[in-house]
């Protein structure tokens, strides 16, 4: 713990500074971070509090040994920090029937078959119109910065209640924030008729967020201890495409078989002509595609060349980037 006395400056911090030695917690540090004084002696404050010895090395973005962040989101009471209790093993969190136990996003550091994870617990998240007071809002916007700050989003949903539409808001989310998703069906040693009501909440998922399409779907029963292994596994595979690259000479390939089997659509009596895909980027897979007349192209089209890399590549689920910019031919005559 280190104290530090803020707003330190001018008598009337001297005697705040001095008041602050009754909370116990030893000499405080003063500091006015408005004016930046202070700052030096807190900064040695903190790094002589820290323990040296499990000090974290920087890590590349690339390292194997990278843990994986991943945010377990969802409702109040959608059985959350159950479901961490059962991955790790351990009554780690507070649990019970009562919605809105979790207040913070908890972190545990965990491995699962040798592999660093990073486990989140988030407070859950009602639709906006219901959140009321300053701490539920605390909540909420503490759980966002969870999910801006993950890698691997696993929304979980209580399987009377899946897919309602604050879950199709939180996954929306997830895929604007460009992180690989996985859904999980809680409680389901619960379900009656499950063959019939996966195949119904399936279908349901893909009508509404058809921009997740192929993202895994998993059932568990974290009291029985059911579908955590297949859990696990999903989150390492979506990692994986979520870090994949493709090869460009396989894009361009794949461009040309899409674009004889379904051209894209005239514009004003003139054609839109794709010449060159590349991808620039991965976490998540983001393509530049270079075309003619490309601010023309409709966004129908763009949504099935997305689609196209999805379903070509193995990306299920995956939240895909694809720009499409001019062709910079300057002995071009074709218009912009």
């Amino acid at each position: 713990m280190v104290l530090a006395a803020n707003k330190h400056e001018g008598r009337a911090g001297e005697s705040g500074w001095l008041d602050a030695f009754a909370l116990g917690f030893g000499e405080p540090v003063a500091l006015s971070a408005e004016h930046g004084e202070g700052m030096s002696e807190l900064y040695a404050e903190i790094v002589a509090a820290m323990p040296h010895e499990d000090a974290p090395e920087e890590e590349d973005v690339t390292d194997e040994n990278r843990p994986i962040k991943l945010a377990i989101i969802g409702r109040p009471n959608a059985g959350k920090s159950t479901l961490v209790n059962a991955l790790i093993g351990e009554d780690r969190l507070l649990v019970g029937p009562e919605a809105g136990i979790t207040r913070d996003a908890i972190s545990i550091d965990w491995k699962w078959n040798g592999k660093k994870i990073r486990l989140v617990d988030t407070a859950g998240m009602r639709r906006k119109a219901k959140v009321q007071g300053r701490l539920e809002q605390m909540s909420v916007a503490d759980t966002l910065r969870a999910i801006r700050f993950a890698e691997v989003c696993v929304l979980v949903m209580d399987q009377n209640e899946a897919f309602e539409k604050q879950d199709l808001t939180i996954a929306d989310l997830v895929v604007r924030e460009g992180r690989a998703l996985i859904y999980v069906l809680a409680k389901w040693d619960q379900a009656k008729d499950g063959p019939a009501r996966f195949k119904e909440l399936r279908e349901r998922c893909e009508d509404a967020l058809p921009q997740t399409k192929g993202a895994p779907i998993v059932r568990t029963s974290a009291q029985a201890g059911r579908g955590l292994r297949e859990l696990m596994e999903a989150v390492t595979e979506v990692y994986s495409d979520w870090n994949a690259r493709v090869k460009t000479p396989d894009l361009n390939r794949w461009l040309q078989h899409v674009i004889a089997k379904h051209p894209p659509p005239a514009v004003d009596g003139k054609r839109i002509k794709p010449r060159y895909i590349t991808q620039i980027k991965s976490r998540p897979p983001t393509f530049v595609l270079i075309s003619s007349r490309a601010t023309k192209m409709p966004e129908s089209y763009k949504r099935y060349l997305t689609n196209g890399i999805r379903d070509a590549f193995n990306l299920g689920g995956m939240p895909i980037r694809l720009t499409v910019k001019q062709n910079r031919n300057p002995f071009s005559t074709e218009e912009s």
